[in-house]
């Protein structure tokens, strides 16, 4: 196999070739940097490459192997985490000019974590100011590699476009809006955010604490059940991160969804989504019963009013993490994160107290729905592959942020496990996806539907011709 055929591969099945030294980790690291330096300075999915130290990292890993030490799926697979993430020494931004020289004496947990998994980390991934909804006004976006005039997603959009575009097998991600789901969606790439807890924010920076999570990006779902298994799990330094055991998330890969019972809000779908998101959730659903599932109409809990909390609630606890720097520097940010900071500045205690009760209501709601079903499934978005220009207000425009979150912030109030797979296409080569939610820390069930669904369909198969 030669290096030209290696950047689509997935996340698993290269490492598989890797560890039976059928490829040199040090052959696969060399021709990702090579294609992030043709490619990358009109995608700008990276914000910074470490290529030497990428390079002995995949020396170390080709010795290991060498000697029968294989640490697990990720050996020796090149992967990128987005930007937010504290890498040793390494340019650490959280897309902020105003940390544009910041360079953590330490990794955070999920790249230790991956570097303890044997895997080789290219770089860090663009992302928007803060991790909110847009970026940086001096900082040039990443380009969406199916269609340039296309959204890529927030916040984790490097993460998006770099996987999408084959310059990384997998990436981290952040979600607390829906900035998984919605690069993912946008990119055509799979998703995973897990339960709130699953994996430890220690050494990420934070946009809104208690609704943060921490997640992969990869081209299918069983790579992303890889990537979180080497992820997950408790940490002393981060007391938030659940000690729940973790499963093998590629031990129930069967191939199909006999068995489960999936909810289905149809009304909710066709209420609140265009054309393009309904007609391919429709066939999504057609895959799904053809799987062996049991589809169950549901009546979704009402969400407006937690949709319209989020607002109020990422505000106050992002003013809170930009306690330091806001308002003292206010204006070295942009106008969509200073925006939302001013808003949690006003909110009174006891608003945040209804909010907070409010919250929990639909909490209690969303887990007694889950008795009645294994999974959940809805859009990732309700506007499939919207343009720059459409999104060019998005962090400003209430009505428009508002109703992209209708289908994704429930979850992160809620702090339910999602998976997002590819479904469909526009007809300007738009990409659109839908979500599995699931029961809190059931990431094992997201991945096997997700698998099953991709073995029967072709659209994380299909790549930007680049």
């Amino acid at each position: 196999m030669t290096s030209t055929n290696l950047h689509y591969l997935g996340l698993i099945e290269t490492g598989k070739l890797v560890q039976s030294r059928k490829l040199s980790p040090v052959e696969v690291t060399q021709a990702a940097l090579d294609r992030i330096a043709r490619l990358d300075g009109a995608l700008k999915s990276y914000s910074s490459v470490v290529g030497e130290a990428a390079l002995t990292q995949a020396h170390t890993a080709e010795k290991e192997i060498a000697s029968g030490k294989v640490r697990g799926p990720l050996h020796g697979v090149p992967v990128a985490v987005k930007d937010l993430c504290w890498m040793k020494d390494t340019p650490t931004s959280h897309g902020m000019t105003i940390l544009r020289d910041n360079r953590p004496k330490e990794d955070g947990t999920v790249v230790a974590r991956l570097r303890e998994a044997g895997a080789v980390i290219l770089g860090k991934l663009q992302q928007t100011e803060g991790a909110y909804a847009d970026h940086h006004p001096k900082i040039d976006p990443p380009k969406n590699p199916w269609n340039a005039d296309l959204w890529t997603g927030v916040s984790s959009s490097g993460s998006g476009v770099a996987t999408a575009a084959g310059l990384c097998y997998g990436s981290i991600g952040t979600d607390t809006g829906g900035s998984i789901r919605f690069p993912s969606a946008a990119n055509g790439v799979t998703g995973l955010k897990p339960t709130w807890g699953r994996v430890s924010r220690y050494g990420a920076f934070e946009l809104a604490a208690t609704l943060d999570h921490i997640g992969p990006m990869t081209r299918n779902a069983s790579d992303c059940g890889a990537m979180l298994g080497a992820i997950a799990g408790a940490d002393p330094k981060d007391p938030t991160a659940v000690p729940v055991p973790v499963p093998d998330y590629l031990a129930n890969l069967t191939g199909n969804l006999r068995g489960m019972t999936i909810g289905v809000d149809r009304k909710l779908v066709n209420d609140s989504s265009d054309a393009d998101t309904r007609k391919a959730f429709e066939e999504a659903l057609k895959a799904v019963t053809e799987l062996g599932a049991t589809i169950k109409d549901i009546n979704f809990p009402d969400s407006t009013d937690v949709v319209n909390d989020w607002f109020p609630l990422c505000g106050a606890e992002t003013a809170v993490a930009h306690e330091a720097t806001y308002p003292s520097r206010k204006d070295e940010y942009g106008p969509g994160l200073a925006g939302v900071i001013e808003l949690g500045r006003q909110l009174s205690g006891m608003d945040y107290q209804k909010i907070v009760l409010r919250r929990e209501a639909f909490r209690g709601r969303l887990r007694a729905l889950f008795e009645t079903i294994d999974l959940f499934v809805i859009p990732a978005q309700a506007v499939a592959a919207p343009t720059l220009a459409k999104m060019a207000t998005f962090g400003e425009d209430p009505d428009l942020l508002n109703g992209l979150l209708r289908f994704t912030c429930p979850f992160d109030m809620t702090g339910s496990p999602t998976i997002t797979v590819p479904a469909g296409v526009t007809a300007n080569g738009g990409r659109i996806g839908f979500q599995f939610v699931g029961r809190h820390f059931d990431e094992a069930r997201l991945v096997t539907a997700g698998d099953a669904f991709q073995r029967v369909t072709n659209w994380h198969k299909e790549h930007p011709s680049l």
